[in-house]
């Protein structure tokens, strides 16, 4: 039997790299996604997973994404998986999906409220009320390997990273066996979280999560979805190189690259690559990653 991911990350040897998808909202899309994931299976990821909306609105288009990307793909993936705005059977209707899928990896996520992640957390009336319920729901319902989020910066509802370590902790002890973190920009942050987490006795391996920079659009995005985390001399350089697409283009790609090898070198157990269906942006990083030196992947 192939080792689970979690198993993965603690082996002894080179670190893992997987890719993150979305599932598609319409057949061009679908289409997209379908180029993307042959192009970077090309690459040998040791898994992929796939998002789920926040109040599990479009969880068929997840499940479709999953089928379409084991069909295609070939690889193991994992689904990401919410509480917010589903009651209980709702999640675990999800969780049996998940298995008639073949799909024994789940990523236990909370999951935002339509207005966002800073906005106020209301469970549903029926539903679970934390990511730690539902690691322990997933785990109760069959043989799964659940991940969970980290969050190298802060969770934007509180920005409190004692709390955040804390919470890990909680959802370790709940069962999960790995976790993902949100998208960060500094390396100190990475080993910072997980310096706090460690210090509580905390064991998981923690994969970086890691998404390009190629546009100035993102700069905004960014900012609302996970506050001001981008680094000032970062979005500097961006703004300065902002009449050339691609000079922008070279130095988002630079900075991700030299954060990768940042982490590498400093042994974090895998990469995941947040792609948005897109496979350009994340084959340059790590063609340019394995140009350099043996510590590094």
């Amino acid at each position: 039997m192939d080792p689970t991911i979690a198993e993965r990350l603690r082996a002894a040897g080179r670190p893992t790299f997987s890719f993150e998808y979305f599932p598609p909202a319409d057949a061009p899309g679908a289409f997209t996604l379908l180029d993307t994931v042959v192009s970077l299976t090309a690459l040998r990821p040791d898994w992929v997973s796939v998002t789920y909306g926040a109040t599990g609105a479009t969880r068929q288009r997840t499940f479709d994404a999953v089928r379409a990307i084991r069909r295609h793909g070939g690889v193991r993936t994992m689904g990401h998986l919410t509480v917010s705005g589903q009651s209980r059977e709702e999640v675990l209707g999800a969780v049996r999906s998940y298995a008639e899928l073949g799909v024994r990896h789940i990523l236990a996520l909370r999951g935002d409220m339509p207005a966002g992640p800073t906005a106020p957390f209301e469970p549903h009336p029926a539903g679970l009320a934390t990511a730690t319920e539902l690691v322990r729901l997933v785990k109760e319902a069959g043989d799964f390997t659940v991940g969970v989020a980290a969050f190298p910066d802060g969770h934007p509802a509180q920005f409190d990273k004692d709390l955040d370590a804390r919470l890990l902790l909680a959802k370790e002890q709940a069962g999960a066996e790995f976790a993902i973190t949100q998208l960060f920009f500094r390396a100190e942050s990475y080993f910072d979280m997980v310096q706090r987490f460690r210090a509580l006795g905390g064991t998981l391996p923690i994969v970086a999560g890691i998404m390009p920079v190629t546009n100035l659009g993102q700069i905004q995005r960014f900012t609302d979805m996970a506050g001001d985390i981008m680094p000032a001399d970062l979005v500097r350089a961006l703004r300065a190189a902002s009449d050339d697409p691609a000079r922008l283009r070279e130095v988002g790609i630079d900075w991700m690259t030299r954060l990768c090898d940042d982490l590498l070198a400093e042994g974090v157990p895998g990469l995941q690559f947040f792609t948005l269906n897109r496979s350009r942006a994340t084959s340059e990083i790590l063609a340019r990653l394995r140009q350099i030196p043996p510590h590094r992947a």
